[in-house]
């Protein structure tokens, strides 16, 4: 099968009219995507983008491009997309330019997970079972070994997956007979009204929902009104997550969590810089019973990897496309597993929902191997523009059954939202 096209887009959604996606940090995001397709010779297509919120989503789409000569041409094996996958990442030119980090890294994440789909169609599988079914090894091969030794082996990721296996026929019928369990932001936004965040934080829990998320970080009054408020509207026995996008120093942190712990907050996401282990771990032994979560921004399982070893954090959040795709994914979730820390997947932004599923059910099927103490985070925006949109119920994800990994957009929604001429942008 070759490769023929590497087509980008820059798709942008103006959800900063109505502050969907606000936070302390990013007060008017526009949810976007530098969205890639690959098309062979046979006809087949293969969807995958990375999220970005507006302005620099031209830089991430023109990185895409910019590995076109990698990818133009090739004749790819879907059985080693591992393989494919350090083609992209080893290039030393492009990988100059991060190396393994921020938009050129960004943009071979599109690409890749853009591999994945194509195998998922080509297979007639969703990724998340096509990841399942590969032997421990296949699964291991994927992973970019370098850097990692000194926390994981090979040979011991190889263990844990096999170790894994039994139990996986009742947990995949549980999968899908139930689905995995969720958490919602929806009510959580910091541009939205109290009355707004009261009523879609009691519409949350009518909706199965036993998690909900709350931004908080631009002024501590408003946090304390606004924590007070969903307390009382959710009851004691939902949790309530809260979530800073970086916002503080490791200080200023603390003191801050520590105003709002009678309002039993679940977990502190993002407290500080994502770069930052060892303030994080500072944070998690100061605020501790209060968990410490972390990931959306972290930009390779280097980072990852530190955290775990510093027992900086008590939640890791993986980005389906911040780091280089699945493989990179799936080599953090070993690590998670080695570790024995729980992944709650980042999903607030377009796209994120449907196609980070694919790796926590993976993760559930032949990794963990549990769903305690984790959820997919859930945001009810924009799913309508995908061709196979997330399904949740009962406040629970529902399994793909879909081939490929979701991420196809409706041909229209590519036309109408791309910048800057789309009928959404001239209107």
């Amino acid at each position: 099968m070759k490769v023929i096209a590497l087509d980008a887009h820059d798709i942008r959604f103006p959800t900063s009219r109505q502050l969907d996606g606000s936070d302390a940090m990013n007060p008017d995001p526009d949810y976007s995507a530098a969205y890639a397709v690959l098309r062979t010779d046979d006809g087949a297509e293969g969807h995958g983008f990375t999220f970005t919120i507006g302005r620099g989503t031209e830089v991430c789409v023109a990185a895409i491009e910019a590995y076109a000569p990698l990818v133009v041409g090739l004749d790819i094996d879907l059985s080693d997309l591992g393989g494919f996958a350090r083609r992209l990442i080893h290039d030393s030119q492009l990988r100059w330019l991060g190396p393994e980090k921020g938009a050129v890294h960004m943009a071979a994440a599109a690409i890749i997970n853009a591999a994945f789909d194509l195998a998922g169609r080509v297979a007639g599988k969703p990724v998340w079972r096509l990841l399942a079914d590969m032997t421990p090894e296949q699964i291991v091969d994927l992973a970019d070994w370098r850097y990692l030794t000194d926390a994981l082996r090979p040979e011991e990721a190889v263990d844990l997956l096999t170790a894994a296996r039994p139990g996986r026929d009742e947990r995949e019928a549980a999968l899908l007979a139930t689905g995995f369990p969720a958490y919602t932001t929806t009510p959580g936004w910091l541009g939205y009204t109290d009355d707004k965040l009261v009523a879609l934080a009691r519409e949350a829990v009518a909706d199965g929902f036993t998690q909900i998320k709350l931004k908080v970080g631009g002024d501590l009054a408003d946090d304390v009104r606004r924590l007070e408020l969903a307390r009382q509207t959710v009851g004691p026995d939902i949790r309530i997550a809260i979530d800073a996008n970086q916002r503080w120093d490791v200080r200023q942190a603390i003191e801050w969590v520590e105003a709002l712990k009678p309002f039993d907050p679940y977990w502190i996401e993002e407290p500080t810089s994502p770069d930052d282990i060892l303030g994080h771990a500072a944070v998690r032994r100061s605020v501790a019973p209060v968990r410490v979560a972390t990931g959306e921004h972290v930009a390779n399982r280097v980072i990852f990897k530190q955290l775990l070893q510093a027992d900086a954090i008590d939640v890791l959040q993986i980005d389906a496309c911040r780091v280089a795709g699945v493989p990179e994914n799936v080599a953090i979730l070993l690590l998670a597993a080695k570790y024995g820390v729980p992944v709650c997947p980042h999903a607030g932004g377009v796209g994120l929902c449907e196609v980070v599923q694919h790796l926590s059910m993976f993760d559930y099927l032949a990794v963990s191997g549990s769903t305690e103490n984790r959820v997919i985070e859930y945001v009810d925006h924009l799913h309508e523009h995908f061709t196979d949109p997330v399904r949740v119920r009962d406040g629970h994800y529902l399994a793909p059954t879909a081939p490929g990994m979701s991420a196809q957009m409706k041909a229209e929604s590519l036309l109408e939202y791309a910048y800057p001429d789309g009928a959404a942008w001239r209107s």
